[in-house]
């Protein structure tokens, strides 16, 4: 039995992302080296009977449907916030008030305005530990493209095209979710996964976005009512069920200025046909290009165009050499890794810099420059595409 001090985690929210939180929680310190052994103390959750399956399930010591008691309780070290956009101010400013490191899901907040309280009540707590769950950052090819760009093997980067794409909504029968509400989701797909778009790109390059110009839309206006079902992505379409309106964009597409000059271009959508979860940057500079796609996430291409004239061409590079980040913890080169690592990656760096003093990255002051670009673009959106600058970055 490991001898190492426990970190005691309270999991709010059993859905989709609870259950990849969990799972990295019961993960990370059986692969890597860590100075603490995270325990699922409890999880969270609105309804008594699910959230007891979920605990069962997630290997929890308990449950509870009341969030506030359990940040209150001197036995737990950590709150994870895994639920939807519109509780995540609240949780967060309770947790860092009780004395509570926390991890909250992206995006930040619904709003510029929350993400700012939050940023200002993690740097008033500096003893505490607050990271946002941008995970595609723990790629092992994301997190080597970001390698190569620093060390300056594309030069002066002059072009960055992200494209998210998926499909779950294309059915306009495919049932109503609080990702489709805009009092709880904040926004549609700009937030759910435009945001992982401008947090990658920003954090590739090392540059931030500082003007904007955007479309918006919604292509089906209303959805069958899924009854509370806690129907997830995608899920079966309803036939004949009472329909609720949609309030939030199906499509999100915007060119962006960064502040070192480089053009951006960005399209995100739920409604690509054929398209599950295809996640996509590419990066041109002066020296080369590099280009990923999730849907191949054990690789990335890259372009030298220092490379002799007849030598010259993209080349695949395959990440899974035990020198690549993360990689080496896992399996023998070639064997690649999943979707769910990126979570167990995060939650390493995560208790790192719980138990390490490691830096702690997205900080809350990160993600919150990621909900100013995302209202940046509702606001040009709004105004017929207009060209609106990114609070913060003005110059």
């Amino acid at each position: 039995m490991s001898s190492r001090p426990a970190l005691r985690v309270a999991l709010i929210g059993t859905g989709f992302m609870g259950r990849m939180h969990a799972h990295a929680w019961r993960t990370a310190h059986r692969f890597f080296r860590l100075d603490v052994a995270p325990q699922i103390a409890v999880v969270v959750g609105r309804d008594a009977e699910r959230t007891d399956a979920a605990a069962q399930e997630f290997g929890a010591g308990a449950a509870a449907t009341d969030w506030r008691e359990v940040v209150q309780r001197p036995d737990i070290d950590v709150i994870d916030i895994c639920t939807p956009g519109d509780t995540h101010a609240e949780i967060t400013l309770a947790s860092l008030a009780a004395g509570k490191h926390v991890l909250c899901e992206k995006p930040l907040a619904n709003s510029v305005a929350e993400a700012e309280r939050m940023v200002a009540a993690a740097q008033a707590a500096p003893e505490l530990v607050a990271m946002c769950g941008f995970s595609y950052r723990r790629t092992p090819a994301l997190s080597l493209a970001r390698e190569m760009i620093a060390d300056g093997r594309l030069g002066e980067i002059r072009h960055v095209r992200a494209q998210y794409l998926q499909d779950w909504l294309s059915d306009p029968d495919a049932p109503f979710t609080w990702r489709l509400d805009k009092t709880r989701a904040g926004s549609g797909t700009l937030g759910d996964i435009g945001a992982h778009s401008i947090d990658t790109a920003q954090w590739l390059t090392g540059d931030l976005i500082t003007t904007v110009s955007a479309v918006l839309r919604t292509f089906v206006a209303d959805r069958p009512d899924s009854e509370g079902r806690g129907v997830g992505l995608g899920g079966s379409a309803v036939h004949g069920a009472p329909r609720r309106e949609v309030t939030v964009d199906d499509a999100a597409a915007f060119t962006a200025t960064f502040a070192g000059g480089a053009l951006g271009v960005f399209d995100a959508t739920r409604m690509a046909t054929g398209r599950r979860n295809a996640n996509r940057v590419e990066i041109n500079g002066t020296r080369g290009s590099i280009a990923f796609d999730f849907e191949r996430m054990n690789e990335v291409e890259f372009y030298d165009a220092t490379d002799p004239a007849g030598a010259q061409g993209f080349r695949r590079i395959q990440v899974t050499e035990p020198e690549h980040p993360y990689a080496g913890a896992w399996w023998p080169a070639g064997h690649g890794l999943g979707y769910e690592h990126g979570f167990t990656h995060q939650i390493v760096d995560f208790v790192r810099a719980i138990s390490e003093g490691a830096p702690v990255s997205p900080s809350f002051a990160e993600a919150a420059q990621v909900q100013r670009v995302l209202e940046a673009v509702g606001d040009s959106a709004a105004h017929d595409s207009v060209s609106t600058p990114v609070k913060g970055t003005e110059s």
